[in-house]
Parts: C-alpha cells; sequence; structure tokens
C-alpha cells in the first residue's frame, strides 16, 4: 500500500506532463486528439483506479507465491536474467488476459473502461477498471512460476510493466520502422482501440507484438481505413465509475429477464455482447451501426463547465498526492474513509460534467461527508500539523463546489436549454 502509493506520486507528474504536451502539440498541428472533457474523465478514471489499487481493494483467489511452491522446478536468484525472463512472462500474462476480457462477457466488464473513450490519446490509457476486484488470472503466470521467478520480481516488474504501456496511446507517433516487427507501436494498437469491422478485437499484445502474431490475432493498420476509437455500444457518460459497471448491469438485467435457465447461465460465458434470441428488438440497446456516421458523446458543453471540470480534477489530483505522500501516517482504517471521500468527489463532478441535475445530491454529500471528517477528526487527516490554515481552505472549497454546482444546475443547465429551443 505505501510502496505503491509512493510510485504514484513519482509516476503521475510524469503522465501528466506528457499529457500537456501532447495537448500542446496536437494545437500546434491543429489535430486536437484530446478534448478537455474527454481528457477530464481520462484522468478522474486513473485516480479512482490508483485508489483503488493502493488501497488493495481487490482479491486474487490463488496468489503467484503458493503457484511457485508447488511447482517451481529451478529458483533463480534475483539476477538480471531473472528480470527478463519475468517481464517476458508477465507480457504473456497481460497478452491472453487482456485478450480473454475481449472475448468473455463478463470479462468485458472490467475493460470495457480502457476502450470507452471515443477519442485516442494519453490520457486515454488512463481509464483504467476499479470493478476488477477480483485477480482470476494468475495461474497464467505459470511459466514463471515453473521457473522459479521470485514473487519480489514478479511484483516489482509489473507495475513497470503497467507504466510502460501509457506511451503508445497516441495518434501522433505514425510508425516506428523495423520496432513495428518488435514492440507494440502506437499504430498497432491504434487498430486495438477502433471499432471498425476490420480492427476488432486484434493486437491484445501489451509490450511485444510476437503474441498476436504468434497466436493469429495481428491486424496491420491500413492506410484505407482510418480507426474510429470507442465501444459500439458507447457509454455516453463522463462519469468513469457509471462506465465501469454498465456492461455488468446490463448483464444482470439481461440474465434476469431472461426466460431460459440455460441463458440465465450461459450469458456470463459468452462472446463479448452476446444477448438471449430476441433481445435487441424486445429489450435494444443503443448501438453503433456505421462508424463513421455517429456523433461523439459531449461535443457540445458550457466552456464555464469545461473549466469547472478542469479545476475540480487539478484539486482532486492534490487530494490523492496527499493521501499517497501521506498515507502511513493517515493509517487504517482511515485510508479508507479518505478513498471514500475521493470516489464520491470523482463521482459528484463528473455528473456535474454530464449535466445531471442529481449532481446537487452527490455535491451535498460530499460536502457533508468532508464537513464530517473534519468535524470528527479535526482536521484533515493531520494536515493542520503541516499548514495551520488547512481547515479552512478545505472548508472554503467545500463551500465554493457546492455553491458552484447549484449554479450550474438551477442556473446554467436551464440556460443552455433555453439557448438551444
Amino acid at each position: 500500500m505505501v510502496e505503491y502509493g509512493k510510485i504514484l506520486v513519482f509516476v503521475m507528474p510524469i503522465f501528466l506532463i506528457l499529457i500537456i504536451i501532447e495537448k500542446i502539440y496536437g494545437h500546434y498541428k491543429g489535430e486536437n486528439t484530446a478534448p478537455n472533457m474527454d481528457s477530464v474523465s481520462s484522468v478522474s478514471s486513473g485516480m479512482v483506479n490508483s485508489v483503488k489499487d493502493v488501497l488493495g481493494l481487490s482479491i486474487t483467489l490463488v496468489s503467484y507465491d503458493w503457484i511457485a511452491s508447488k511447482i517451481a522446478i529451478f529458483h533463480l536468484e534475483p539476477t538480471v536474467l531473472a528480470y527478463i525472463i519475468g517481464f517476458i512472462a508477465i507480457d504473456f500474462y497481460g497478452y491472453w488476459s487482456h485478450r480473454f476480457s475481449h472475448q468473455i462477457n463478463f470479462l468485458w466488464n472490467k475493460h470495457a473502461i480502457h476502450h470507452s473513450s471515443e477519442e485516442f490519446n494519453l490520457a486515454c490509457a488512463l481509464r483504467q477498471p476499479i470493478s476488477s476486484f477480483v485477480n482470476l488470472f494468475t495461474f497464467l503466470l505459470i511459466p514463471a512460476a515453473l521457473l522459479g521467478v521470485p514473487s519480489k520480481i514478479i511484483a516489482i516488474t509489473l507495475p513497470i510493466h503497467l507504466f510502460l504501456q501509457f506511451w503508445y496511446h497516441t495518434k501522433h507517433i505514425k510508425k516506428i520502422g523495423f520496432l513495428e516487427n518488435i514492440l507494440v507501436s502506437p499504430s498497432h494498437h491504434r487498430v486495438h482501440h477502433a471499432i471498425n469491422p476490420e480492427y476488432m478485437d486484434k493486437n491484445h499484445s501489451q509490450i511485444f507484438i510476437i503474441w498476436d502474431k504468434l497466436f493469429g490475432t495481428f491486424q496491420e493498420e491500413l492506410a484505407s481505413v482510418p480507426p474510429v476509437f470507442g465501444i459500439t455500444r458507447p457509454a455516453q457518460t463522463w462519469n468513469p465509475i457509471r462506465i465501469n459497471f454498465q456492461h455488468l448491469c446490463l448483464l444482470i438485467t439481461d440474465a434476469w429477464r431472461a426466460e431460459n435457465l440455460k441463458d440465465k447461465f450461459t450469458i456470463w460465458f459468452k462472446p463479448t455482447g452476446w444477448r438471449p434470441e430476441n433481445f435487441e428488438e424486445k429489450y435494444p440497446v443503443y448501438k453503433i451501426r456505421d462508424v463513421y456516421s455517429f456523433e461523439k458523446y459531449g461535443t457540445k458543453h458550457s466552456k464555464k463547465l469545461m473549466f469547472w471540470s478542469m479545476i475540480q480534477a487539478v484539486v482532486t489530483l492534490l487530494f490523492i498526492s496527499y493521501l499517497y505522500n501521506f498515507i502511513a501516517i493517515i493509517g487504517l482504517p482511515n485510508v479508507f474513509i479518505y478513498g471514500a471521500f475521493i470516489f464520491v468527489t470523482v463521482y459528484s463532478y463528473t455528473e456535474l460534467m454530464d449535466t445531471r441535475k442529481i449532481s446537487i445530491f452527490w455535491e451535498i454529500l460530499r460536502f457533508a461527508f468532508g464537513i464530517a471528517i473534519i468535524a470528527y477528526f479535526g482536521d484533515w487527516f493531520s494536515m493542520n500539523q503541516l499548514f495551520h490554515y488547512s481547515n479552512y481552505i478545505i472548508i472554503g472549497y467545500l463551500t465554493l463546489s457546492l455553491i458552484v454546482t447549484v449554479y450550474f444546475v438551477s442556473v446554467n443547465f436551464e440556460k443552455e436549454k433555453v439557448e438551444v429551443a
């Protein structure tokens, strides 16, 4: 918990700087691949995912340690060779877990968030799941366990492997020469994120493209087929918490409605998107049929709302940075209270981004939650020890946020409706 928090404190600013550089470069080139609202939603998704990971809100059914203790043939020392073997084993594990997430209905729920952006940029790399509460795929690390790769190496290499997947989420890098034959490139990954029929369910590799070529899922980006991004059942929301559970909600609803007992059970394990017979007619769900002719979500919004959403994301990042820097001081179980406040915060301001009136409820709840924390602990998780006026600043911020939310819902949203009418 503490170690991973420290890693994120170091990594988060690097990612944010690169996202800003991409935004500036796109503006310079006249190709804005990172609309502000989409980027705020993506960054918000990354924030709640990181909090979930730092708090350890997931269960591994079978640990790597246990598997290695039972089947290891060798016992490698933590050498450079062991790290290389561990990295390759993790990449093999990543390919198959990624592929299963695309091909099995209930597993798609945890991965849909990553594909939900209708843009392709560095920020969308941060759209990672909070709905994956159980790790089912430790068995895919059996090759590493057989060779006796130490669990410490796996623990160190896993986050490095994840962070190395950030850079290729961009439209600005076209081809990378002979490295296209070895590494996953932006071109390869654009294919993976595309919803064009020619590109669907291709290029699942994460670092080495060899796995797709070996297992028959490779597709080159075609000059004649420009990739269109998103998911065929579009999320139509900026709220990352909603997106994380949309597919699961559909599966639960369809399983409940299914008249056939077999369908109630098998729907979870069918190919992604499968629904019982005639359900598309009886219970239609909007689906993109023509990838070249659909309106992207949220392209019309007020500049005021966009500006306020960006402020909210920055302030939330500051809250999270404090959590990660002082997680040992905050301690258990208070870190979970802090984490809950972050989740409510993100839910509240992304509901406002969606121009939902219910955002007032979430903002009132957040205001009351924040005030209750200060009243109970006497300050904001020992922040007064570092900064004597922290209580006043946080109460002032919560008050301002509530007032601004009321303004948008009661004044700005109604004004926009009149202008549209």
